[in-house]
């Protein structure tokens, strides 16, 4: 892998609070570009996907399932129409875009690591807020609305783990552990260490091509303050390096995804600035 791919998806409309679609611009701003040209990669920058605006939007109210439907179908489809070898970023934006992503970079068989301080499985009928956002894994592996799966159903639940999870509504746990997925909660982290959850990660997916989806509420919020659903008891700098690390050293991971940094919310881009620092971590940025 010699070739980088960044696409912006300024989306909001899956979320609960407005901002997050400045989240692509944050990153942007924070240096992303620049960090991974300096490891020596080739990258292009592909601009943004085509998001309306709430504002444009008048007189309705979300969920905007058509509109984030619509957004994450072009970046699946900018997705699969990469040359063979590009590594994509994708620049969130609400979470909702993953819908896009990985259907986008899934070929035969997907391993997905799910970064999230949320399990993001919730379906219509379970959701208390039917923001789109909190549903999009449960779409990927075929559950929630047709409209949705019909166009992003991408991995197997046995295919799918998540890490930092603090936050499950009794739906999503009810499902998860119907369809047998693998979840790390913070108890998790904390009882048995980074550094062998991310080997068991890696073990359970095999030799599977790994897509990482990182959502920024996954940190410690006193690392990373600029996100819609703040909570507390996350990531702390070095566990999530560690695990980026990690992941990295095995050269599996295919793609990324950087997902749910809101700048209104921000303390001088602090957030985008660590999110930036981890991406550069997955790519192979070492201490020494």
């Amino acid at each position: 892998m010699e070739r980088v791919a960044v696409v912006g998806v300024p989306m909001d409309l899956g979320a609960g609070r407005r901002g997050v679609d400045m989240g692509p611009s944050a990153l942007r701003y924070a240096r992303l570009l620049e960090g991974i040209e300096a490891l020596g990669f080739a990258v292009e920058d592909l601009g943004n996907v085509r998001v309306p605006l709430a504002e444009t939007l008048r007189g309705r109210k979300g969920p905007y399932l058509e509109e984030v439907r619509q957004a994450a179908l072009e970046l699946k489809e900018r997705l699969k129409a990469l040359p063979e070898g590009v590594f994509p970023i994708v620049l969130g934006g609400d979470h909702s875009l993953s819908m896009g992503s990985v259907s986008g970079v899934v070929q035969r068989r997907l391993g997905v690591v799910w970064v999230d301080a949320h399990a993001d499985f919730n379906t219509p009928e379970t959701s208390p807020s039917g923001n789109v956002h909190g549903m999009p894994l449960a779409v990927l592996t075929g559950l929630g609305h047709a409209r949705l799966t019909e166009a992003f159903r991408a991995v197997d639940p046995e295919d799918v783990v998540l890490i930092g999870v603090r936050s499950v509504d009794p739906g999503e746990a009810r499902l998860l552990e119907e369809l047998g997925v693998r979840v790390y909660t913070m108890h998790e982290v904390d009882r048995l260490g980074m550094a062998r959850i991310a080997e068991e990660v890696l073990e359970r997916l095999s030799d599977l091509p790994l897509h990482v989806s990182l959502d920024a509420d996954a940190l410690d919020p006193t690392l990373a303050p600029g996100v819609g659903t703040p909570v507390p008891g996350g990531l702390t700098y070095r566990e999530a390096h560690l695990l980026m690390e990690i992941l990295a050293l095995s050269g599996r991971v295919q793609s990324l995804d950087l997902v749910e940094v809101n700048p209104i919310l921000d303390e001088r881009n602090r957030t985008a600035e660590m999110m930036v620092g981890l991406a550069l971590s997955l790519l192979g940025k070492r201490i020494l």
